[in-house]
Order: structure tokens, then C-alpha cells, then sequence
């Protein structure tokens, strides 16, 4: 089994990386492999809903999104982390992940992501975390991952990785995700061993807010 670790700091070897390290020890530990991913320091551009990905199975911009979704294919698991920028998610970090799950889910089926745990891990230097926390979610939640949680909210604070390691709630609270995420990965993987069926699929419906009588 292998979870893929998605670091979308523009530091390469910064706090984001050493949160995402802590969880990685932990699967480690558990006998799970990792791989860390970097987004880089490149400017990624937003998704232009060109809906070239229908046809292409790939994002028309051929940039680390295309490198993370070859990968993504081959992760049991995944752990996306990201520094808060005025609250949110690194701005880089927001355009790699509208552009990867919605090229994913257009393009492929959602064939990289679909029933795989996922769980966001947040760093900051002191606040903003919960609301940057909150908005990496919603990319899981609407293509059918599992989220991994944790006893708080998966974040540490620090203004460098040595300051990291010394927020001793983060980074038990990191810990307690690692355990989580490997035992969620080898209880799936037990449940394909025993031939369970995933869950049936429902027909899509999709609608907007505006009613009225067809002309």
C-alpha cells in the first residue's frame, strides 16, 4: 500500500513538508509506503472550464497536474498539505487542486481518486488553519473519498520545521492520523481481499436553481 504526500508549499523543505514527514512516520511504522510530491514553485494556472479534459483524459496545460494524476493512479491513500495564505489555502496549492480533481473527474472517471481516504494536513504560523482546513475537504468529499480524521483539526504551527516539532499537540495530533489513515487503508485492503463490492452507483442527476415551464 502507498499513500502519496502532496506538498503545495513554495518550501520545498519547510513546515508544510516536515507536518506531512510526522504523518509519514507514523505509516511507515505501520508498514505503509509514502512518496512525496511537490507542486513546485512554478505558476499553475486556474482551470479555464475549456472541458478539454472530456476528450484529452489530461488537462490541456501540461504541467504538475498532469505529473500527479499519473501518480495519483497508483496511491492507496493520499495526504495533500498546504501552508495558509491570508486564511486559505496556498494560492498555487488552490489552482493545482481545482485544475487535478476537476480534469480527474472529467476526463478519467475519477478513477484516481474514487473511494480512496484522503485527509489534509494544514500549517501555519498562528491562525487561519480551520478555514484552509475546511476548504481542502470539500475537494474530497465531492469525489467520494474517505476523509481520515484525526483528534483535532490536522494542524501544526510554526514558522520553520524546527519550531513544528516542538507544537507537541500538532504533532500528536499528526500521529493519531497516521494510525487512523493505516488502519483505514488495511481495513480496505481486507475488504478486497474479500471480495466486497463497492457501493452500487447511483445515476447522476444534475440541476440548477432556476424552475419554470419549458417553453
Amino acid at each position: 500500500m502507498k499513500v502519496l504526500l502532496v506538498n503545495g508549499s513554495p518550501h520545498k523543505n519547510g513546515c508544510t513538508h516536515t507536518a506531512l514527514g510526522l504523518v509519514a512516520d507514523v505509516l511507515h511504522e505501520e508498514g505503509i509506503e509514502t512518496e512525496e510530491f511537490w507542486i513546485g514553485i512554478k505558476p499553475i494556472g486556474g482551470c479555464i472550464a475549456c472541458h478539454q479534459c472530456d476528450k484529452r483524459h489530461d488537462c490541456v496545460f501540461d504541467d504538475a497536474v498532469n505529473v500527479f494524476r499519473k501518480k495519483a493512479l497508483e496511491a492507496d491513500g493520499f495526504l495533500f498539505g498546504s501552508p495558509v495564505h491570508y486564511a486559505a489555502l496556498a494560492g498555487n496549492m488552490k489552482t493545482f487542486l481545482d485544475r487535478a480533481f476537476y480534469s480527474e473527474a472529467r476526463g478519467n472517471g475519477n478513477k484516481a481518486f474514487y473511494l480512496k481516504p484522503a485527509a489534509a494536513v494544514i500549517s501555519a504560523r498562528r491562525a487561519g488553519t480551520t478555514a484552509a482546513f475546511d476548504e481542502m475537504n470539500k475537494y474530497f468529499a465531492i469525489q467520494e473519498m474517505p476523509i481520515v480524521s484525526s483528534r483535532y483539526w490536522n494542524q501544526v504551527h510554526g514558522t520553520t520545521a524546527e519550531e513544528v516539532l516542538k507544537d507537541k499537540e500538532g504533532v500528536w495530533t499528526l500521529h493519531v492520523l497516521g494510525r487512523n489513515m493505516a488502519y483505514l487503508l488495511k481495513a480496505m485492503e481486507l475488504a478486497k481481499k474479500a471480495n466486497l463490492a463497492q457501493p452500487k452507483k447511483e445515476p447522476a442527476a444534475f440541476m440548477n436553481f432556476i424552475h419554470g415551464e419549458e417553453a
